[in-house]
């Protein structure tokens, strides 16, 4: 297993990942991402990360079945491992805390 420090855009694809449930593969991961963030980002990305992911054993995947509407293609599924969900929460957590560390003076907006 790579290291298991999480980014940010990992946290966010595998936040789409658990969004999607049991549809999450890579061109639906990569249209929920954009509507969700309002940020644009190529497929590459979303392949290269989940991968990544994968590899740090935070996601697993497998191949579904071949479907005439991608000419017999198979679609490669993501979903959520338990290391991955708790990873998750940590992170969750961690910023939680660090925004009930601010004093609130900090975010009242001063002009």
């Amino acid at each position: 297993m790579k290291g298991t420090n999480l980014g940010e855009f990992e946290e966010y694809v595998m936040l789409t990942v658990a969004i999607l449930n049991d549809d999450a593969y890579g061109y639906a991961i990569q249209k929920e991402f954009e509507n969700r963030t309002k940020r644009r980002v190529n497929l590459s990305s979303i392949h290269a990360t989940l991968f990544r992911l994968e590899e740090k054993g935070f996601i697993k995947s497998k191949m579904g079945q071949p479907t005439f509407v991608r000419g017999g293609k198979r679609k490669k599924y993501f979903s959520l491992t338990p290391f991955g969900v708790n990873t998750l929460h940590q992170a969750q957590e961690l910023r939680k805390n660090l925004w009930k560390a601010i004093p609130k003076i900090v975010l009242q907006g001063k002009a």
